[in-house]
């Protein structure tokens, strides 16, 4: 168990808008693999953001694919976003909902929720692709035993703005003169930039924040950003460069005191977290309807 607080505060250059760069760890999920970009060893959290997920792209053959049996959460909200394919997701409060690309998936966890992550069985009946963010938000003291609930958001619901050129998508919080519709607990911010060659932009500011490169290259100053490297930021103004056509979000917000980690529980008090464990272990969470026979046990 980990006590997880951190923001990009200290400044390999004075005149450089970057902190730090984090190279993501790949983790084997069964048949695929994701890169998981925070925690990460020098950077626990960003702002509120505590976990962050790219999967894919990820090509599956028929008859294979996601399938993540029901698992709990505590004190957190978890954020799912697709690029491309589909996902299915049902969860204890007897939610059942297909994500799908441009959507936002939003699962306050709070006082206890369980999840499982899957496809409809007709989706797996030809080859498809999956490309996604999974991301979880650390829910402030005051919030993290407030009750669970699901809130799902359509692309056409979220908005979007052209910059010189760059396609810009507020996905949460406040950017570029746009509010996102999505539920948040805290300062919030997680923007989706899309930009050709060339193009530039110059980024919000933010308590904390980071950029990550999901597609192509970017810079910033004389520093360079490459595909699946996340650029943790400080105060100094950010203006991002495009090295080549890419896909890039920045996330962020307001520093959040300590948290605490294990497994699928993050909370500010290791107590709670003992007592998630043993609850799970115990049955004594709700199940998904629908998804009732199996579930994935405490781990070692």
């Amino acid at each position: 168990m980990t006590d997880y607080s951190d923001c990009g505060q200290h400044r390999e250059q004075e005149d450089s808008a970057i902190d730090s760069i984090i190279m993501p760890a790949q983790k084997d999920l069964g048949g695929f693999s994701v890169n998981r970009v925070i925690p990460s060893a020098s950077h626990a959290m960003i702002g509120p953001w505590v976990f962050f997920d790219h999967l894919g792209p990820v090509t599956f053959a028929p008859g294979k694919g996601i399938d993540v049996r029901p698992h709990p959460h505590i004190n957190l909200a978890t954020v799912t976003f697709l690029f491309d394919g589909e996902m299915f997701h049902r969860d204890s409060l007897g939610n059942a909902q297909a994500i799908e690309p441009g959507d936002i998936n939003l699962m306050v966890a709070g006082s206890g929720i369980v999840h499982s992550e899957r496809e409809r069985p007709e989706m797996q009946e030809t080859e498809r692709t999956l490309h996604a963010l999974q991301l979880w938000l650390a829910l402030p003291e005051k919030d993290e035993e407030t009750e669970p609930a699901f809130y799902h958001y359509e692309e056409r619901l979220l908005p979007s703005t052209m910059r010189e050129g760059v396609r810009i998508r507020v996905m949460m919080g406040e950017a570029h003169g746009l509010t996102s519709p999505v539920h948040t607990f805290a300062d919030t911010l997680y923007v989706e930039y899309r930009m050709d060659q060339g193009q530039s932009v110059t980024l919000p500011k933010a308590q904390c924040r980071a950029i990550y490169v999901a597609e192509g290259e970017v810079q910033i100053g004389t520093q360079t950003i490459k595909r699946h490297q996340m650029a943790v930021l400080n105060e100094n103004d950010a203006l991002v460069v495009s090295n080549q056509s890419a896909l890039m979000v920045l996330v962020g917000g307001e520093k959040m005191p300590p948290r605490y980690k294990y497994w699928n529980f993050v909370s500010s008090s290791k107590d709670r977290i003992e007592k998630a464990k043993a609850d799970w272990k115990a049955g004594r969470f709700d199940v998904v309807p629908g998804d009732e026979d199996e579930y994935i046990p405490l781990p070692d």
